[in-house]
């Protein structure tokens, strides 16, 4: 402000530096939005085609701007990955919403799975994130959680329908999502209907059984929870390495 004063002194109030002092910070803000969703656009594309693990240089790179630029708008990966994928995610939240529409319970849970596979079969990206936990963004996990709860209750629903063995539980999705990642990801160049009978085979082991159960327990949701945080930790988006950049 003691710089202002000075040069409206100097050179009036309509003097040559006055403006170009007083519009330097719009223009720096206008900038800055811009390198942000550049860097936004470029990271959903990049991590879509290469995963969360994709180099930051890449996106960079794509976005027209310098590596120090990406890292001073998001000075973590996942912060990075958490802006650019939220709203993807809550295409996971709203797929679950969906499919509680469908009035037949076990049509209303088939739908949701092959939707979210379907999902994670084209986007790399959200297929990491689908299969990891982010404990340092509350909104990825707000989103999740809110999904969670709607899957229970279709889960819930298409057992008191009979249709859904009584042995399935939540985490028994989470293992489908972790393998069918797998299956595409192997297959996708040379047979890309794999994924999808994958996902129709689950489907039908899924449905009840004749006899008794021979089912291992399943995994309970601590130890799912371990792995999730642990696979965040491997693409470099843990809570250890929130500090850290790459």
């Amino acid at each position: 402000m003691i710089y202002d004063g000075l040069m409206s002194d100097a050179f009036g109030s309509a003097g040559p530096a006055g403006p170009t002092v007083r519009g330097a910070p719009r223009q720096l803000r206008a900038d800055a939005e811009r390198n942000r969703a550049a860097l936004l656009d470029a990271a959903r594309e990049v991590f879509a085609e290469q995963g969360l693990e994709a180099p930051l240089e890449e996106i960079a790179l794509r976005a027209g701007v310098g590596i120090g630029t990406l890292y001073r708008r998001f000075p973590t990966r996942t912060q990075l990955v958490a802006a650019a994928l939220v709203d993807k995610v809550s295409q996971y939240a709203e797929a679950a919403k969906q499919a509680l529409a469908i009035p037949d319970p076990w049509a209303s849970f088939v739908t949701y799975v092959e939707r979210i596979c379907d999902l994670q079969a084209d986007d790399r990206g959200l297929s990491d994130l689908l299969s990891m936990a982010l404990p340092a963004d509350e909104d990825i996990e707000r989103l999740r959680r809110l999904a969670n709860d709607r899957v229970a209750e279709l889960i819930r629903r298409a057992k008191a329908a009979g249709r859904l063995r009584q042995e399935f539980a939540s985490e028994d999705l989470l293992l489908l999502l972790v393998a069918h990642a797998a299956v595409v990801h192997v297959t996708r160049e040379d047979a890309p209907s794999a994924g999808r009978r994958f996902v129709a085979l689950m489907l039908d082991a899924f449905g009840p059984q004749d006899g008794p159960s021979a089912l291992p327990v399943p995994p309970s949701r601590a130890q799912m929870r371990r792995a999730m945080v642990r696979l965040a930790g491997e693409r470099g988006c843990g809570a250890r390495g929130c500090g850290e950049h790459g």
